[in-house]
């Protein structure tokens, strides 16, 4: 076989486009030229990513490889360069992870979006990237452990020190930074007390000092809430939770800028390689599909709970941003910051751990495990779960007693729910 036609064998094995190889078969649409961000979030949710090959597939493909072929030494020496764009290897560069990477940003509104392996890759990640040693943190107190013991345990190591502050305290954000701060960080709502921050103001204190605000967007997802459009610059997914929304696969993606995040957060997942599969990307895509669909629906059972759990005797607090007496009610709405209320509700029990395990080991329907964002309803406690590894101290500090209970309720009958919670509510202590 002559060299150029050898060269168009090779190069026919990795393209994403039409080429000269498959120049007879017959044509398939060209993609609509439409912009994205032109298009509506379900559309953009179903069409954001996905390159159809010359086999002409309806699906987005999974691209099981390792590794990409090259037409030609030259050709793998300019895209190990950087010069020419294209596949290289899946640790960092793949059809799959690459088509959930666009229609990730494309939903959140950023100009870039890198994969990780999951939530806490992600963060880990944005840290590497933006952070060296020296430099100085502002977060929240009400943060998912594994991020405070992140932040505290292995970021101290390596000479990055970190301030906490209440969520909802813009002073106390302001008085925190120092000279040497980079990024502020913050979940909101908050996990597990649905506490939320007014994202625009704190964006504005952060550029005014010449920080970043990276707002980690797990419970609510670009459904109810896109950080990016009130001025933060980063925003963090733990992909897991909503974005599968069916407890398949571990996932994160960090979405922002292409400087801070297609060059910073991106160089660190090429050269560490805490990278996402193709697998979970595909199946990533697919919740993406009905991401907004599932979050109203979240929204309207975990609502009803909520104002059923209010009505308990038994039931000391609810904890829930559609709740009228919830502290940021007015963050909450159709055209306010977050759309609605979400799908996590927590509440606490007179009669502390005890209690809580045994409102929790009565339950027959909800799955008792610490995820989140499942079509099922979990339930979980969280001083001895997500928040277990804190001290007592940090845990009373970010408001976390022993007789709190997080629900993320899933898409069963609320009727069913409801009566598995009041096995426990209604048992005699």
């Amino acid at each position: 076989m002559p060299s150029a036609s050898r060269a168009a064998k090779r190069q026919c094995l990795s393209c994403i486009t039409r080429c000269s190889v498959h120049e007879n078969d017959p044509p398939h649409p060209e993609p609509d030229p439409e912009p994205d961000h032109e298009r509506g979030f379900a559309t953009r949710a179903l069409r954001t990513g996905h390159v159809r090959t010359a086999e002409g597939e309806h699906c987005e493909p999974i691209f099981t490889t390792s590794s990409f072929v090259f037409a030609s030494a030259a050709e793998a020496a300019a895209r190990f360069a950087g010069e020419v764009p294209g596949n290289i290897y899946s640790r960092f560069t793949n059809p799959t992870v690459r088509a959930f990477e666009q229609r990730l940003a494309a939903l959140e509104g950023g100009a870039a979006c890198v994969a990780t392996a999951s939530g806490m890759s992600a963060i880990l990640a944005t840290c590497m990237g933006l952070l060296k040693a020296g430099d100085h943190l502002v977060a929240s107190r009400s943060l998912f452990g594994s991020t405070s013991m992140l932040f505290d345990k292995y970021l101290a190591r390596f000479g990055v020190e970190t301030s906490y502050v209440d969520l909802t305290d813009l002073e106390a954000w302001a008085a925190a930074i120092r000279p040497q701060t980079r990024l502020l960080f913050l979940e909101t709502p908050s996990n597990p007390l649905t506490e939320m921050a007014e994202i625009a103001p704190l964006a504005d204190l952060a550029h005014t000092h010449d920080c970043l605000l990276a707002v980690d967007n797990c419970f609510s997802t670009p459904a109810l809430q896109r950080p990016l459009a009130y001025g933060a610059d980063l925003v963090i997914h733990s992909a897991t939770k909503y974005l599968d929304g069916q407890g398949r696969c571990v996932g994160g993606a960090v979405v922002g800028d292409a400087k801070h995040v297609g060059e910073d957060v991106f160089g660190v997942v090429r050269t560490t390689g805490p990278s996402m599969s193709p697998f979970n990307a595909w199946l990533f895509l697919k919740g993406l599909e009905t991401l907004e669909l599932r979050m109203q629906a979240h929204c309207m059972a975990a609502q009803a709970l909520a104002r059923w759990l209010d009505a308990q005797p038994a039931v000391q607090r609810v904890h829930y941003p559609g709740l009228a007496a919830h502290p940021q009610r007015h963050l909450v709405g159709p055209e306010r910051q977050q759309r609605a209320g979400g799908g996590i509700v927590a509440f606490e029990v007179a009669g502390g751990r005890e209690a809580a395990w045994r409102v929790i080991d009565a339950t027959r329907l909800c799955s008792i495990t610490a995820n989140l964002g499942d079509t099922k309803t979990t339930i979980t406690h969280p001083a001895s779960t997500t928040h277990g590894r804190l001290s007592p101290e940090a845990r009373a500090s970010a408001g976390i007693g022993e007789g709190l209970i997080r629900v993320a309720v899933g898409l069963e009958c609320i009727e069913d729910i409801q009566a598995d919670l009041a096995r426990g509510l209604d048992a005699p202590s």
